[in-house]
């Protein structure tokens, strides 16, 4: 299995070191013929616009967008915003999920947070919370109807984690904790 991770900008690296420590064979994605022969792509945390402009400079959108309509992809919080179909601003979004997306639902940087999600598709996620880190966090405002919601905060109402189909988005950053049911997860939906 080969996982690609989008670097032009963000926490590449981190997500790079949880597949690594998982056994994926990985690279680091920053033109388009490096997606070649990927099985999945992650879109790490970063700064979402700025992703997306990089992304229009090395003509990656386009192809960025045929790979998430034939294989798994998973988004992390500027991710997420990428896969979104909505983001409420002008920027490059790739449209994949049927997802409406609020940038820096949260706040500013000052105002990042850490909380336990129950996360039934995780294993042990009744049981056992997944501690989420949330660093200027989009929040998922609306789902489409093929969307199925993987996790809300607390107040059970704000979607902080949603898949559609292969495709799989959190407002959150994973990639930031010891727990690495997430990246198992979606190797999970990269195997199919």
């Amino acid at each position: 299995m080969r996982i690609g991770v989008l670097a032009l900008q963000g926490d590449f690296a981190e997500h790079l070191a949880v597949l690594r420590r998982l056994g994926a064979e990985c690279r680091l994605v920053r033109l388009p013929d490096q997606l070649d022969g990927l099985d999945g792509l992650i879109l790490p945390g970063g700064e979402s616009t700025t992703i997306g402009k990089l992304a229009a400079t090395f003509q990656l959108v386009e192809p960025l967008r045929r790979f998430g309509t034939e294989r798994a992809m998973w988004g992390t919080c500027a991710g997420a915003i990428l896969l979104s179909r909505d983001a409420r601003r002008a920027q490059p979004l790739l449209g994949l999920m049927d997802i409406t997306v609020e940038r820096n639902a949260f706040g500013r940087q000052v105002d990042s947070f850490i909380t336990d999600l129950t996360v039934p598709a995780l294993a042990d996620g009744e049981q056992q919370p997944f501690q989420a880190v949330f660093i200027r966090a989009p929040l998922i405002e609306r789902v489409g109807p093929q969307v199925e919601v993987l996790a809300r905060l607390p107040d059970a109402e704000r979607i902080v984690a949603a898949r559609q189909g292969r495709l799989l988005a959190t407002s959150f950053h994973p990639e930031l904790t010891d727990d690495d049911r997430f990246h198992r997860l979606f190797l999970d939906l990269v195997r199919g």
